[in-house]
């Protein structure tokens, strides 16, 4: 089975106008990033691309700890792009995942260390982080704590 998705797209103007996309659930405003000499508004494909690959995997991860009758009572991700910028050449280069496990005060060990083993396997599961294999270098750095634990 496929499953199509659709955007529509409008630029107004030159390198530093901004334009718009709507695809369904998602509608705003894009231009190019202030850091790389554009006007900064709305959002734009490198925050969308980490958008793309943080909530893919979140997803991913959710439904694999779910799968595996583990229920976290907080599951959060902070990601982080790095695009290198060599001869006005823009190269997305590195996604990291950061995901936070929070278990419940008598989860079993056996339950840290599985929810560790899918936070790195949903990685190679997610779609998105598929689909740029070889071109970005994708990197999971889990923190697995029960509630009322501080993590290190």
């Amino acid at each position: 089975m496929k499953h199509p998705f659709h955007l529509k797209a409008v630029w107004n103007g030159g390198r530093n106008s901004e334009g718009t996309i709507d695809a369904g659930g998602l509608k705003t405003v894009i231009s190019i990033p202030q850091e790389m000499g554009g006007p900064g508004t709305g959002t734009n494909p490198d925050e969308m691309l980490l958008g793309a690959a943080a909530t893919c995997y979140l997803i991913t991860l959710a439904a694999m700890l779910e799968r595996s009758d583990i229920t976290p009572d907080e599951l959060t991700l902070e990601s982080e792009a790095t695009v290198d910028v060599t001869n006005n050449i823009f190269t997305y280069e590195r996604i990291v995942h950061r995901p936070r496990i929070v278990l419940p005060p008598d989860a079993p060990e056996s339950d840290l260390s599985k929810a560790e083993k899918l936070a790195h396997k949903a990685e190679a599961s997610c779609m998105i982080s598929r689909a740029v294999a070889g071109n970005v270098t994708m990197e999971t750095r889990p923190v697995i704590v029960t509630t009322g634990a501080d993590a290190v």
